[in-house]
């Protein structure tokens, strides 16, 4: 097994191969993998999944992943560290914090808007064109590529499913999905009789309701997220304990440990080792 690490904030690479050049690599950072051409399966992490000209995927670090190519294929490789990860803020969306909740790789290709199909190849094509003609100020153009990728990977991930939800759930229980998310930092949002009275739903039928659609219960799929991205801010920033607690507007350290640990089965200082060491 080969770790790939960088030490570049962002490194955009054309790669045109007919085999893989690396058999079971494991990431130390974030990798968007757009095909211009060609096809084949990438493996990850025990998992085979079909790939093909115009898919955009991401691979998350700690993924083991190999690619097997069937036809000679042209990849654009977007990698992103973990400092990049870091300092990357937005006023409308985290969307780091969206690519690291929803990445899904048993779905594949990220891609769930048509019409954002054009907008990546695009920029894939940009970014070939700044690779093979380098220039003046390429690198903050570079960066505005990347981060204009990362915007539209963000939003097509957040168009997926939770995994828990039906195919034959309503449009409402996708728009409470919406706002349970979109509230998570804000405890008093998330209550039953508020999101019930939002959503125009009687507090004993909201229970039920959501369950029914999502095949969990609504307190637990708020506690689950709520605990993905948290793990999220313990293995990829470098946010004291009490930040996160502000943040998720627990009452102290020991209500998030406590929290944490029910969930984990590990107090967040050993969970926030454990990663340092995997890495």
């Amino acid at each position: 097994m080969r770790k790939e690490n960088m030490h570049q904030s962002v490194e955009v690479l054309y790669k045109k191969v007919d085999e893989c050049p690396i058999v079971n690599s494991q990431l130390s950072f974030f990798q968007m993998v757009y095909v211009l051409s060609g096809n084949g399966f990438l493996h990850i992490n025990g998992n085979a999944i079909n790939y093909q000209t115009g898919n955009l995927m991401l691979l998350t670090p700690n993924d083991y992943h190999t690619f097997d190519i069937v036809n000679t294929t042209e990849f654009l490789l977007v990698k992103i560290n973990s400092e990049y990860v870091k300092e990357y803020k937005s006023k409308s969306i985290d969307h780091i914090g969206c690519l690291l909740h929803y990445a899904t790789h048993l779905s594949g290709c990220i891609l769930k808007r048509k019409a954002d199909e054009f907008l990546v190849k695009s920029i894939a094509e940009s970014l070939i064109h700044s690779i093979d003609n380098t220039d003046i100020y390429d690198e903050d153009l570079t960066t505005h590529y990347v981060n204009a990728l990362i915007v539209i990977a963000a939003r097509n991930i957040a168009k997926i499913k939770p995994s828990g939800v039906k195919e034959s759930a309503d449009k409402r229980i996708l728009e409470i999905i919406n706002y349970i998310q979109a509230n998570i930092f804000v405890p008093q949002k998330l209550k039953a009789a508020v999101i019930a009275e939002k959503f125009d739903i009687s507090d004993t039928y909201l229970g039920s309701y959501f369950k029914t659609h999502c095949g969990e219960t609504i307190q637990s799929f708020i506690a689950n997220y709520k605990i993905r991205l948290i793990e999220h801010r313990l293995s990829f920033s470098d946010m004291r304990i009490n930040e996160i607690v502000a943040e998720f507007g627990f009452s102290d350290e020991s209500h998030l440990n406590k929290f944490f640990k029910k969930h984990r089965n590990i107090s967040l200082t050993a969970y926030r080792k454990s990663k340092i060491l995997l890495n």
